[in-house]
């Protein structure tokens, strides 16, 4: 079972901080005059530590400043999918920090090593109430965020390991090109699909056979787009 572990420090890593898209278009030393009068504490998590858990409130704002956590929710038939990675200086949750019904939507966990930078909603709401630029970044962010989770109920509403595949690629392919390198192991898209590594591997076979793709490790070369396209219309 995983286990909570956490302890809190006041410290501040800003080369990490800065690249957040929370904070785009504002200087390091500006960014410095904004945290220092913020209100916040850093969380540290062991590897494999639950950080939240799916249903509780969004109470803060969190951003990752070090390491990587992932998303997992788990279905009706006890299956966990993974739904992503968020490496730092990701955010957490944040298009939940408002709203009715504020809870985190699955659990959240530590993959690393991990430095969570929390803020206390009032707390934030303040900064977004003093700094524009920081309010746009935040709209922008939560814009991204749904346009993001559309697309993943879209995926998850993909019955067939075949039609979950066939999306993935196209979605990975550029309009103008044929090849893509995907940018995980069949582990990690098993876990992503939420299936065995060994039906996704029968599904890139099948695929491959039926004259759609030609597969070599990582590298996919699509040969009949339609007709992968067909399999996923609805």
């Amino acid at each position: 079972m995983l286990q909570y572990c956490t302890f809190e420090e006041k410290h501040m890593d800003f080369n990490q901080l800065d690249k957040c898209a929370l904070f785009t278009g504002i200087s390091t030393p500006d960014l410095e005059k904004i945290i220092s009068v913020i209100p916040y504490r850093i969380r540290k998590f062991k590897a494999g530590a639950l950080i939240s858990q799916s249903g509780e409130p969004v109470n803060a704002l969190l951003i990752v400043i070090k390491g990587t956590v992932k998303g997992e929710m788990v279905d009706e038939a006890g299956r966990v999918i993974k739904i992503e990675d968020i490496p730092a200086p990701g955010a957490l949750a944040a298009a939940f920090i408002f709203g009715r019904k504020n809870n985190f939507p699955v659990n959240v966990i530590a993959v690393s090593e991990v430095e969570i930078m929390s803020v206390d909603r009032p707390d934030f709401l303040r900064l977004l109430m003093k700094n524009d630029i920081v309010l746009i970044n935040f709209l922008n962010m939560i814009s991204s965020r749904s346009q993001f989770l559309s697309e993943k109920i879209k995926f998850l509403n993909f019955k067939t390991i075949r039609e979950k595949l066939a999306h993935f690629i196209l979605q990975k392919a550029v309009k103008d090109k044929s090849s893509i390198i995907l940018d995980m192991t069949q582990y990690e898209l098993a876990e992503f699909f939420g299936v065995a590594r060994p039906s996704v591997s029968r599904a890139l076979h099948d695929l491959e056979l039926e004259g759609y793709i030609e597969a070599e490790g990582k590298s996919i070369r699509i040969l009949d787009k339609i007709g992968l396209s067909g399999l996923i219309a609805d």
